[in-house]
């Protein structure tokens, strides 16, 4: 197959990434004298990315349009940060970024190994559009049941406006769901095509007249962490510090924390309400 110009750029983007990084961060040698290029080689990024290397030097080379994931990987393995992702699915294909987004996303392993180990601390992990990937059992215990829910409609967003327990849950309803719009907001900044992220927005401001007007004030979050007030039946008034960890895998993914202050009435309210889950079938 001859080679695309597009795709020539490609391969320029990729060897300039990959010749940029520091064998040191990747944990090689960087003293050894026989490497004639800097940064990685090619046969070094195909192993990391779990492509062969002939694949690998065909998409440098021009010579084949490599797949959404694919690129995915190699980004992975490059290290490159949002802008730079965006830049080589552009390079790559200019619907390819659109394509990535309309695949069903599955929650990372690194984050799921969090997740298991964090027994006393509520977390979930929220994929693109505010989906819940994920949730340890505490999470479900402090919030609800993600489990009832029909993966489709498991949607953080959604479930703040049409479940009737979240508007009891939060102390401050109003202020959680302005926000949880405005971070909706963002994402549709990102991706104004992603059709699901669409037929969210459609649906709940058909249905719910606080979103269809917050929704029209086009308030944008990139909050990453926060305080919330809960009133929970089992554990009591909470006063509980959210934070997020982003998925350097895949960015689109966030581990999301509820902690509380040691020595606090909040923090004994978790450890009770820790002590009722392991005790409910």
């Amino acid at each position: 197959m001859t080679s695309n110009p597009s795709r020539n750029e490609l391969g320029a983007f990729l060897k300039d990434r990959r010749c940029a990084l520091s064998l040191r961060a990747m944990g090689l040698p960087d003293s050894d004298s026989r490497r004639r290029v800097k940064g990685l080689r090619r046969e070094e990024v195909a192993l990391l990315a779990a492509i062969s290397a002939d694949y690998y030097a065909r998409i440098e080379q021009g010579r084949i349009q490599a797949s959404a994931s694919v690129l995915n990987r190699i980004a992975r393995v490059l290290h490159l940060d949002n802008d730079q992702r965006e830049r080589m699915y552009e390079l790559a294909d200019k619907d390819a970024t659109r394509r990535r987004r309309c695949v069903a996303q599955k929650v990372q392993p690194q984050l799921r190994r969090l997740l298991h180990g964090l027994v006393d601390t509520p977390a979930i992990v929220l994929g693109r559009r505010t989906d819940i990937l994920a949730w340890n059992p505490l999470a479900a215990a402090l919030i609800t049941d993600f489990a009832r829910i029909p993966a489709k409609k498991r949607n953080y967003v959604r479930l703040v406006f049409t479940d009737p327990a979240m508007r009891t849950l939060y102390t401050d309803w109003q202020h959680v769901a302005r926000t949880s719009v405005a971070q909706l907001r963002m994402e549709a900044a990102r991706d104004s095509t992603d059709q699901r992220l669409c037929g969210l927005v459609g649906e709940l401001s058909v249905h719910d007249e606080d979103f269809r007007g917050w929704w029209g004030d086009h308030q944008v979050s990139l909050s990453t962490i926060g305080t919330k007030v809960l009133h929970h039946p089992v554990a009591g008034d909470l006063t509980l510090h959210w934070d997020t960890l982003t998925c350097p895998a895949d960015p689109d993914q966030q581990l999301v924390t509820l902690t509380a202050e040691p020595g606090t009435p909040s923090h004994d309210g978790l450890r009770i309400l820790a002590s009722w889950a392991a005790r409910t079938p």
